[in-house]
């Protein structure tokens, strides 16, 4: 068993990790030609989390420049209310990573399932759309 495997293992027996952003429900608007969900919907909305969580460390406009990783371990079904959390890995001077899972959130009781995990790595602008250092935050 890999490094990743375990992570990945003892996170779904622990729970989603940092803080809920975002939830969405899979509808048939988000379906591919065959009836599945696409996975480009699905980091569509992490990046939109992480985007949220990045504004918000940034206290202003942010823009993803990268995904360092991307796992998928199940597909999305049809009607599948899906919850977004984001957690802050790391800041630099204008730069941040936020690590995204997104798992299927309980309905009947049953415990949260992982969907999938990536990191993004977002940078503050300024409102020309250029490169920002991002605000000082007091511990």
């Amino acid at each position: 068993m890999t490094a990743q495997d375990l992570e990945l293992t003892d996170t779904a027996i622990t729970g989603p990790l940092g803080q809920l952003t975002l939830q969405v429900v899979a509808l048939p608007a988000h379906t591919n030609a065959s009836g599945d969900i696409y996975s480009g919907w699905l980091v569509s909305n992490m990046d939109i989390a992480g985007g949220m969580a990045a504004s918000a460390r940034a206290e202003g406009r942010t823009a993803t420049v990268a995904i360092d990783s991307m796992v998928f371990l199940r597909a999305v079904n049809l009607g599948d209310a899906i919850g977004f959390y984001t957690q802050l890995e790391s800041v630099g001077r204008s730069s941040l990573k936020i690590r995204v899972e997104a798992w299927i959130m309980s309905l009947n009781g049953q415990r949260p399932v992982k969907l999938t995990e990536g990191r993004f790595t977002f940078v503050a602008l300024d409102n020309s759309g250029r490169t920002r250092l991002l605000p000082i935050v007091s511990a």
